[in-house]
């Protein structure tokens, strides 16, 4: 028990850092919880002996896709004026699906036989590049495509009330260039 002791506490925090994701009414907030949640999963795949997903969480997700999100919300032209208006009156069904998920996925993991642990060797990151791009290449490709179409869809959805607006100047008035 003394040994799961790490996982347990880094478990409630990353629960009370998602919760606070979802909570926060300021979306500059929101997202700086995100990166709290991100460096925490970090901590926990270390935890779980794999220092390679926790350097690919930290490069890519913690360092590229929060600097994004936080870079996105600081330069749209209104910023200061998103906020999320929280509708409290669906909380009763929020909180039984919620737990509906929670206990299918617990009942999951309890009936799944898991190997002895610590695994018998860590798997080389050469084998999980090897593995990404002879076997499981479809998937990756697959994967990138869902990501390009996500990508274009959000620059749709948020550009589209913008095509008929005038730009805003760079400057303030009697400036310079």
């Amino acid at each position: 028990m003394t040994g799961s002791l790490p996982f347990f506490v880094l478990g409630a925090l990353l629960l009370l850092g998602a919760v606070r994701v979802v909570a926060s009414r300021d979306l500059v907030h929101a997202v700086l919880w995100l990166g709290v949640v991100l460096v925490l999963t970090a901590l926990m795949f270390l935890l779980l002996g794999a220092p390679f997903l926790a350097g690919i969480q930290l490069l890519l997700y913690t360092g590229g896709v929060i600097t994004l999100m936080l870079f996105g919300v600081m330069l749209t032209r209104r910023h200061h004026e998103i906020g999320v208006d929280i509708d409290s009156s669906r909380r009763l069904p929020a909180a039984l699906a919620s737990a509906g998920l929670f206990v299918a996925m617990a009942s999951a993991i309890v009936r799944t036989k898991l190997p002895a642990w610590p695994p018998s060797a860590p798997i080389p990151a050469i084998e999980i590049g090897r593995a990404f791009l002879t076997d499981h290449v479809v998937a990756f490709e697959v994967l990138s495509l869902l990501l390009l179409a996500a990508m274009i869809g959000a620059i749709v959805l948020g550009r589209r009330h913008d095509f008929g607006d005038e730009p805003e100047p760079l400057y303030g008035k009697g400036h310079r260039s």
